[in-house]
């Protein structure tokens, strides 16, 4: 068992966190290291900079020598005295690198104050529903934030046919996130997270039954083996429970429904514009989504509201947990997207696998959770069974 006061200090170490998130989303990072510097160079007062060298090498009749370079021999000079790792370190994208980071550690953060939001509220008997609406909710109100913000992100154009298109994408990323919360909710984070890996196998069945794509034949049976880590895995949960595992499949189930639907809806013309980002697209979508949450919360969890609202008021680990995980949820998502749009196929996939495993371990450490020697080779064998299906077309086309 979690002591509270532990809770508690994990809590506010989050909430604290949390900001380095909000920045990062905020302002999106969009400029490189080497626009970064150009932008310095140019505005920086510099007395003589055009000029060369301040201190100028003085040559053998006692005159200063003119060795001022332009940028294109620096760059020349550099090579041949084996300076290219500098020219390296000018071509890191920066902004890539921080994307993953904050995409990492929102999504690791994520689950933990989640899982100790529904750990105080009551577990599955609690209000996972309301919890997982209200974090949308959070995520809404950063995401209106940033539109009336000075300097922080222009607000989307986007008409009334626009949102009636995006109902459905954002219809199924309610039903992921809140069988999601559900699932973590009735079981371990990193049980959770092992058979939401197994997401391919649900987008497989469902590209090739209901919207027509093909899915080759390697893929196909990539699928044994994430459908085999899984069921591994669940052998030696401790903590295992029909519910969650249930759930985490219906999660699978809308997370694949909601990318089939998420590639229509961007072939709509002109909608990529009138978006104007990709964190606009969310917001938007984040916003549609709560607002679809609210009749199954009343439905479900509306009969004891009261109560809710009174241990919100009362137990700070509840209130606390809840908005920091509102704010990592809504941040690691945006970042998430951005990320995997800057990068390749085969990036995406390490990347993924990579985060899978980070998020694993390292909550079930924090949190006390089993790490059986066969649920890790479960996890093992589920995850690498995912990033063979991810990588395995790609492979055999070389």
């Amino acid at each position: 068992q979690i002591s509270p006061i532990r809770i508690m200090k994990v809590a506010k170490s989050l909430l604290i966190a949390t900001f380095c998130l909000g920045a990062a989303s905020a302002f999106g990072l969009q400029r490189s290291a080497k626009s970064v510097v150009q932008n310095i160079r140019n505005h920086v007062p510099f007395d003589g900079r055009d000029k060369g060298p301040m201190v100028q090498p003085i040559g053998v009749d006692g005159k200063g020598m003119n060795v001022a370079l332009n940028s294109a021999s620096n760059s020349d000079a550099l090579s041949t005295r084996g300076g290219s790792g500098i020219g390296a370190l000018k071509s890191l994208d920066i902004p890539l690198l921080l994307y993953f980071l904050f995409w990492y550690v929102g999504n690791y953060y994520y689950n933990i104050t989640n899982k100790l939001a529904l750990k105080a509220a009551g577990g599955s008997a609690g209000f996972p529903m309301t919890i997982s609406s209200l974090q949308l909710a959070v995520g809404c109100l950063y995401g209106i934030f940033l539109w009336v913000a000075p300097d922080a992100r222009s607000s989307p154009s986007v008409t009334f046919d626009d949102i009636i298109k995006m109902l459905p994408v954002a219809f199924c990323f309610m039903g992921a996130h809140s069988a999601s919360v559900f699932a973590l909710s009735a079981g371990a984070v990193s049980f959770g997270q092992i058979v939401k890996a197994a997401e391919p196998a649900f987008a497989a069945v469902l590209a090739q039954f209901v919207y027509g794509k093909k899915i080759s034949k390697a893929k196909w049976l990539c699928l044994p083996i994430i459908i085999g880590g899984v069921i591994l895995a669940s052998v030696k949960e401790l903590d295992f429970a029909w519910s969650a595992l249930i759930s985490a499949c219906i999660a699978n189930l809308f997370a694949a429904f909601k990318g089939n639907e998420n590639k229509k809806l961007m072939e709509t013309e002109g909608l990529k514009d009138r978006m104007g980002s990709v964190g606009n697209q969310f917001a938007l979508t984040s916003i549609l989504g709560f607002l679809m949450s609210i009749p199954f919360v009343l439905a479900k969890e509306g009969s004891k509201m009261g109560e809710f609202v009174e241990l919100f008021k009362t137990t700070p680990a509840i209130s606390t947990n809840l908005i920091a995980s509102g704010l990592w949820f809504y941040g690691y998502n945006e970042l998430a997207t951005m990320t995997l749009k800057k990068t390749g196929a085969v990036t995406q996939s390490v990347a993924n696998t990579a985060k899978r495993v980070i998020v694993i371990v390292g909550v079930a450490i924090v949190l006390g959770e089993s790490l059986d020697p066969i649920k890790l080779l479960g996890c093992g064998i589920g995850i690498g069974g995912v990033f063979l299906y991810s990588i395995i077309d790609n492979l055999l086309a070389k």
